[in-house]
């Protein structure tokens, strides 16, 4: 069968042919162009790595009164840069001075009585001993003159019953006419003084008695003195111990007065302003936070992106609030776990169907020498772009 297109002139194939040669070199041009251009891309990219899933981020410390009542003066605005303290919050301090006088009076009484009972205890140190040698001495005196009185009054017992004989044997003599009547009278006067000088004697003997048991209840009173002596000290422990008590109640009298005075803890920035001259606040309402100084970024990279992460690296930071800055840092940690594992529903992959997903991990990154005018323009939350050179040595103190 014949072909029915007409058959091209030279000329015409000619021209065809310089055109295929063309569009060849075109899509030759671009192709190296395009792979040119990959690979120029995969040479200045394959060092960095990036995210937006990233913020700023700061401590931010709650300020909180540890003592309630009626707030006197306040001393900050909103969104009011402070430093390290200041003088945020005053509160009428009244009360407290009241408890702290009271205090210092409750301490000095102890103070007094802790000082009287250390004197009894030392007195009763200092006399124990002497009263126990004087009663000791008198008690042996006492039972030798005892013994004499007895032996005394054996004796006018003994002179007492001859006398007594004696008037019985004269008044024989006397019947029987061989004595006269004035010896009788005699023996009798003589009979009465003896029995006169017994019962002295024996009264004598009970006095002195009475004074040995008397001195002898003295000695076991000072025998005693060990008693004295425990009971003693035991009340000095106890004054000591109402002193240190009383000391502690003004201690804490004092802390509670040093706590209507509220100072910045650290420099920064105050927010969420919430009180007012002449509000009553309770212990720990929180009133205001403080932004403090030096922030710091949260970047949460893919696990795909840590392999050759680590602390130490240089990163470049731009802030979605600041177009046009950017921001010199370097990496300062990497989280100890994912993101999904503290928080505060874990997944539980052992449950149900399992996809897997490329989980995130946060890492901090530092911010190198801030200007402060930059610094005060940052905020926590601000979302930023951090870029990673993971070319670039990991330091050798890693945390």
């Amino acid at each position: 069968m014949a072909d029915e297109s007409p058959s091209l002139t030279p000329a015409a194939q000619t021209q065809a042919e310089a055109a295929r040669r063309k569009r060849f070199r075109i899509f030759g041009g671009v192709l190296a162009i395009c792979l040119f251009g990959g690979g120029l891309s995969w040479l200045i990219n394959h060092n960095h790595q990036t995210t937006d899933d990233a913020y700023i981020e700061a401590d931010v410390v709650q300020l909180a009164p540890q003592i309630g009542g009626i707030v006197a003066t306040v001393g900050f605005g909103d969104n009011q840069a402070v430093t390290k303290g200041q003088l945020l919050l005053q509160i009428d301090p009244r009360d407290a001075e009241v408890q702290v006088s009271a205090a210092r009076a409750s301490l000095a009484v102890a103070e007094a009585q802790e000082a009287a009972a250390t004197a009894d205890l030392e007195l009763t140190k200092a006399t124990t001993g002497a009263a126990i040698d004087e009663a000791h001495n008198v008690v042996e005196q006492l039972r030798r003159q005892v013994a004499e009185a007895r032996q005394q009054a054996e004796a006018a017992a003994a002179d007492a019953e001859r006398a007594s004989t004696d008037v019985k044997r004269y008044q024989d003599l006397f019947n029987s006419k061989v004595a006269s009547g004035q010896r009788v009278e005699q023996a009798i006067a003589d009979a009465r003084a003896t029995r006169a000088r017994w019962k002295a004697a024996l009264t004598a003997v009970t006095a002195l008695e009475s004074q040995q048991a008397q001195t002898e209840a003295r000695l076991h009173d000072a025998l005693a003195a060990p008693q004295r002596m425990r009971q003693k000290e035991a009340q000095l422990a106890n004054a000591r111990a109402q002193k240190q008590l009383a000391d502690s109640n003004l201690q804490a009298a004092l802390l509670a007065l040093s706590y209507t005075t509220v100072n910045a803890p650290q420099s920064g920035r105050m927010a969420k302003r919430g009180v007012n001259p002449g509000d009553v606040v309770q212990k720990g309402q929180v009133l205001a936070q403080l932004v403090v100084d030096s922030p710091w970024v949260i970047a949460n990279f893919k696990e795909t992106q840590l392999d050759r992460m680590g602390p130490g690296q240089p990163v470049s930071i731009q802030v979605d609030a600041l177009p046009g800055q950017r921001f010199s840092g370097k990496i300062d940690s990497i989280q100890a776990g994912s993101g999904s594992r503290f928080a505060l529903l874990p997944a539980e992959n052992a449950t149900g169907n399992f996809v897997k997903v490329v989980q995130r991990v946060p890492v901090k990154i530092t911010f190198d020498a801030l200007d402060p005018v930059m610094q005060k323009r940052l905020a926590p939350g601000m979302s930023v772009v951090p870029d990673v050179d993971v070319s670039a040595p990991v330091s050798a103190t890693a945390r």
